[in-house]
């Protein structure tokens, strides 16, 4: 089960580029139910999202190089890319701080995973987070994956 919350940001953590961070790249073969393809650096991963705003069911599966290039030939739609920067909270949770690249450049999302929907209502966002779109499907990168320009 994935809970989480998601925001747009208001502005970016000073020192950005000293914390962690990855670069995803994100395929959806279908959007639903939600079955996309991901490369996180050298990770390539299948997951399957069921339906849902803040909390729905998600799993995933490992992929191959190959398999991972062969699925995104299939991709329906635009393939994402951003750049994911883990942020630590003070409550020890996670700031997940997405940067998309084009064709979404512009667009800087960032999302919270929690182990409770009680956790997840309970939790009081930091300053540099800005306004909460967890409950709009707007902004669920495969929405995004469909947009047409």
């Amino acid at each position: 089960m994935e809970i989480e919350r998601k925001f747009l940001a208001a502005q970016l953590p000073e020192d950005l580029e000293h914390y962690p961070s990855h670069l995803l790249e994100q395929a959806y073969l279908c959007t639903e139910p939600v079955v996309r393809v991901r490369r996180s650096d050298s990770e390539y991963i299948l997951t399957y999202k069921g339906k849902g705003l803040m909390s729905r069911e998600e799993y995933n599966l490992p992929l191959t190089a190959e398999s991972y290039a062969h699925l995104k030939a299939k991709a329906d739609g635009n393939i994402i890319s951003k750049r994911r920067y883990l942020i630590p909270l003070e409550s020890g949770l996670t700031a997940e701080l997405d940067v998309f690249g084009p064709p979404f450049e512009g667009l800087v999302l960032v999302e919270v995973e929690f182990p409770s929907e009680e956790a997840a209502l309970t939790f009081s966002a930091p300053g540099w987070f800005g306004e909460e779109v967890t409950w709009s499907t707007e902004y669920h990168n495969s929405t995004l994956s469909q947009k047409r320009f």
